[in-house]
């Protein structure tokens, strides 16, 4: 009774051990660079026109793979595979590998390319440092969108002082708000940085302050400030990578086991008591065990 559980076990444990493998990563690492590779031999026509059959059955080969070590994955999360949908990259491979196959997709050849091309994103999943820079990145998201919104004022303040300074003088940088902000967003590199000052001081002499206040306040104190709100995320990320999984419960299938046992005496003992209720009289009284 108890061989299928048995063998159902054994399949998970070795399903375990070959996810855990370098080399079942490294394989997966190489079947990523190849469909990408694939991907862009197909933007040169003469080699499509030469080698069509061929491409479309290297397509069949990797999706042949990214299936097989879906279900490898799933089958370590045997018998019980909850634990496979919790992970937020099972569910982005196994939307990758499924949607092809929906109607209306495959049928979009631009849409089944995208996803193709979103195969190179499960490299992330595969080695940890890169892990943690997509981690990093998803942390930052909140940081960004507050440094986003001091950017925008910040430059929307400046191109309304640039609108009443420069409107009248430079109308194809300065006409409106939304050509200042332009302007002034292209500058944040600080390419051509001299030119521009030097067309602002023949303007007025203020442009020279304008536009080194600008840089003070835009391209150092705004980019040290994004550089901080990432390197303060990508550390957070390493040390959540770095934290060791949390420790097993002890005994958790012998207190499974008795609940279980526990849970079966009292459904016997609301049986006899049901019956007892309804006929009394063709019911013994059964010691207690």
């Amino acid at each position: 009774m108890d061989s299928t559980p048995n063998a159902v076990s054994r399949v998970a444990a070795a399903c375990r051990r070959l996810v855990a493998a370098p080399w079942f990563n490294a394989a997966s690492f190489i079947v990523i660079v190849l469909n990408a590779l694939t991907m862009g031999l197909e933007t040169y026509r003469g080699v499509v026109s030469s080698g069509g059959p061929a491409f479309h059955a290297l397509e069949y080969v990797f999706l042949a793979c990214f299936s097989v070590e879906l279900l490898v994955r799933f089958a370590a999360h045997l018998p019980r595979g909850g634990g496979f949908f919790r992970d937020g990259w099972n569910l982005f491979d196994l939307a990758i590998v499924l949607a092809p196959l929906v109607p209306g997709v495959r049928e979009n050849v631009t849409i089944l390319r995208l996803l193709r091309l979103a195969r190179i994103v499960r490299a992330f999943r595969l080695f940890p440092s890169l892990r943690v820079i997509l981690v990093g990145i998803r942390r930052s998201l909140p940081g960004l969108g507050s440094f986003l919104l001091i950017t925008l004022l910040v430059l929307y303040g400046y191109a309304m002082v640039g609108w009443m300074v420069f409107g009248e003088a430079q109308p194809e940088r300065y006409g409106t708000v939304g050509q200042a902000m332009l302007t002034l967003f292209l500058l944040l590199s600080l390419d051509g940085i001299t030119d521009t000052l030097q067309a602002g001081r023949e303007v007025t002499e203020w442009g020279i302050l304008y536009y080194l206040s600008y840089m003070i306040a835009a391209s150092y104190l705004l980019t040290n400030l994004l550089v901080g709100v990432v390197l303060n995320a990508l550390q957070e990320a390493h040390e959540v990578e770095k934290a060791p999984p949390p420790a097993p419960v002890a005994g958790v299938e012998q207190r499974l086991a008795a609940l279980r046992a526990a849970l079966e005496d009292l459904e016997r003992e609301y049986a006899l008591s049901r019956r007892y209720a309804d006929a009394p009289e063709r019911v013994p009284v059964s010691s207690p065990r």
